[in-house]
C-alpha cells in the first residue's frame, strides 16, 4: 500500500510540475524566450515526468531495502538513469532544432549558415552517443558481478581489449574524422564538391559520412575519412558563385573575333549567366587543332553546369551551319 501510494503521488506531482511549467512558460517568459522554452517543454514533457516520476520513487524507498524492496530498488535506478539519459538526448534535440531555427533561411548563398548547419549536427549526434555511453556504463556498474567482471579484464584481460580495440578502429577513426571535417572548414552543407570526377551538392554531413547529391540525382554516400585522406574539389568553398568552364577542338584557320562575338551573344542572352564575367581564351594547340576555352560565371554549380552545357551546344551548332571548315580536320599530304 506504501508503494502504492508513492507511486500515486509521484505521478501526481509530475503532473502538476508539468501544469506549472506550462503556465510559466506562456505567462513569465512571454515572447521573449518562448522560441526556447516552448518547444523544449514540448519535447522534454514526457521525459522530464518520468524522471519526476521515477525520482521520487527511488527517493521514497528505504535506504537498506530486504527482499523484494532490493530488486525494487535496483529496478528503479536502472530506470532513473534510463529515463535521465533520455531527458538529455532530447534536450540536445531540441537544442539542434532551435539553433536551426535561428538561422537564416537561405543555406546556400550563405557560407556561415552552411558552416553552422555543418557543425551543428555532429555534434549533437556526439553528444548523444557519449550520452548514451555513459548511460550504460552507469547501469552497467549498478550490477556487481558485471562490475567485478569489468575490473577483471581491464586489469588482467588485455588481450580482450585489444581485439575490441582493433574492431571498433574503423568506426571511432570515421567518427574523429567526422568531427575534424565538421570543424576544418573544408566543407559545409550545401557545398559543390567534385568528387573522383562526380559533380555534386552536400546533402548531409554524418559523424561516420557524408552523402553527397550527384548531378543525376543518385546519392553518393563516402565515409568521412575520404574527406580527410584524399584530395578533393569545393567550388563554393568562400562563396556560392561558380565559374564554369568549356573546351573546343577547333582548325588552325578559325576565326576566334568571331568565335568570341558569337560567345558574347550566347552568353549575354542566357539566363543562367549572373552577369559578373566570360572569357574566350586559346589555352593550347596540337599538330592538328586548337585548344578554346570559354569561362563564365554563375550564381551556384547547378547553374553554371546548366550554362556550360548550353555554350558547349551554342558553339558547335554556330560551328556545324555557319563555318564548318573551322571543325577538326585530318590533313594528309601527296606527293607523287
Amino acid at each position: 500500500m506504501r508503494t502504492a501510494l508513492v507511486v500515486v503521488a509521484a505521478l501526481v506531482a509530475a503532473v502538476v510540475v508539468d501544469l506549472i511549467s506550462g503556465v510559466l512558460v506562456r505567462r513569465v517568459a512571454g515572447g521573449r524566450y518562448r522560441w526556447l522554452l516552448e518547444p523544449l517543454r514540448h519535447t522534454c514533457r514526457r521525459p522530464a515526468a518520468a524522471v519526476l516520476l521515477v525520482g521520487a520513487l527511488y527517493y521514497l524507498l528505504p535506504l537498506e531495502p530486504v527482499g523484494w524492496q532490493r530488486h525494487l530498488r535496483h529496478a528503479v535506478l536502472v530506470a532513473l538513469i534510463l529515463s535521465a539519459a533520455w531527458l538529455v538526448t532530447r534536450a540536445l534535440h531540441v537544442a539542434e532544432v532551435v539553433a536551426f531555427s535561428r538561422l537564416p533561411g537561405d543555406g546556400v548563398a550563405s557560407r556561415r549558415v552552411r558552416r553552422a548547419r555543418t557543425q551543428i549536427r555532429p555534434v549533437r549526434r556526439l553528444t548523444v552517443a557519449i550520452v548514451t555511453i555513459v548511460a550504460i556504463g552507469l547501469i552497467l556498474i549498478t550490477f556487481r558481478p558485471v562490475r567485478l567482471f569489468g575490473v577483471s579484464v581491464l586489469t588482467s584481460a588485455g588481450v580482450i581489449g585489444a581485439l575490441i580495440g582493433l574492431s571498433a578502429r574503423t568506426a571511432l577513426g570515421n567518427a574523429f574524422a567526422g568531427v575534424q571535417v565538421a570543424f576544418a572548414d573544408g566543407l559545409h552543407v550545401g557545398d559543390v564538391l567534385v568528387v573522383d570526377g562526380e559533380w555534386g551538392r552536400v546533402e548531409e554531413v554524418k559523424l561516420t559520412n557524408v552523402v553527397i547529391r550527384l548531378w543525376d540525382e543518385r546519392m553518393l554516400i563516402l565515409p568521412t575519412t575520404y574527406f580527410t585522406e584524399r584530395p578533393f574539389q569545393n567550388w563554393t568553398r568562400n562563396e556560392s558563385r561558380v565559374i564554369g568552364k568549356i573546351q573546343l577542338h577547333i582548325d588552325h584557320t578559325a576565326d576566334l573575333d568571331d568565335l568570341r562575338r558569337e560567345t558574347r551573344r550566347l552568353v549575354e542572352s542566357s539566363s543562367l549567366w549572373d552577369r559578373d564575367q566570360w572569357v574566350l581564351q586559346m589555352v593550347d594547340s596540337t599538330p592538328q587543332t586548337v585548344v578554346i576555352q570559354v569561362q563564365a560565371s554563375a550564381a551556384d554549380g547547378a547553374s553554371a553546369w546548366d550554362l556550360r552545357c548550353d555554350l558547349r551546344e551554342g558553339l558547335i551548332c554556330y560551328l556545324r551551319d555557319h563555318h564548318p571548315q573551322w571543325l577538326p580536320r585530318t590533313r594528309s599530304q601527296y606527293q607523287p
